[in-house]
């Protein structure tokens, strides 16, 4: 996550970090140095975002297949059901927005 935070604050930072400790971090080729508390902030705001989207990465593998959800748009045009809408409705209602 340091990294990450860093190249957020600075994409074009070259730096090294040893142990991945944020008090381990070499600057490299004239890179300004980002100061530490800069960095803690970053990654609480990465993790506040990551965090608030486990819903998306819940559902994402909840979520019938691609190819199962088109199975089902065919079918249900064809028979005159909603076994797609009721698929994905179940989804959203078993794991709501944060």
């Amino acid at each position: 996550m340091i990294e990450e935070a860093i190249s957020k604050i600075n994409p074009k930072a070259e730096f090294k970090i040893d142990a991945n400790d944020i008090n381990q971090i070499t600057w490299l080729n004239g890179t300004t140095p980002i100061p530490k508390a800069d960095i803690e902030a970053k990654m609480t705001e990465l993790q506040a975002e990551y965090d608030a989207n486990e819903y998306q990465r819940e559902r994402a593998t909840a979520y019938p297949s691609i190819q199962e959800q088109l199975d089902m748009q065919y079918w249900d045009k064809v028979n005159g059901t909603t076994n797609w809408e009721d698929a994905i409705s179940k989804v959203k209602s078993d794991i709501p927005k944060a």
